[in-house]
């Protein structure tokens, strides 16, 4: 089993930046065993779709939308994630959850509202 806890978001103006964070916990076995960190996000009355992604071997992937703009980075002994945001457009406000999959298991946090205003 894997926790997570989010932090960092917020409200933020178009433009400004804001990091996320997320730190997971739980059997030291299913820690060891994380091979993938990453981030999604939902927007109001969409569906929830992927930020970005990195892998144990530090292969990142990020969607179309926030390339350039945002970066994914990992802790170490893979226990936090982060996600720093710059440029931040009003199109990037929605709810972001923290995503760990481990020994083919999906893990979520609970989810921390990012808000930009235009």
């Amino acid at each position: 089993q894997v926790q997570l806890v989010e932090s960092g978001g917020g409200l933020v103006q178009a433009g400004g930046s804001l990091r996320l964070s997320c730190a997971a916990s739980g059997s030291i076995i299913s820690i060891f065993r994380i091979s993938v960190m990453g981030w999604y996000r939902r927007a109001p009355g969409k569906e929830r779709e992927l930020v970005a992604t990195i892998t144990s071997g530090g292969n990142t992937n990020y969607a179309d939308s926030v390339k350039g703009r945002f970066s994914i980075s990992r802790g170490n002994a893979q226990k936090t994630v982060y996600l720093q945001m710059n440029s931040l457009k009003p199109e990037d406000t929605a709810i972001y959850y923290c995503n760990v999959v481990s020994r083919g298991a999906d893990y979520w946090g609970q989810g921390t509202q990012v808000t930009v205003s235009s």
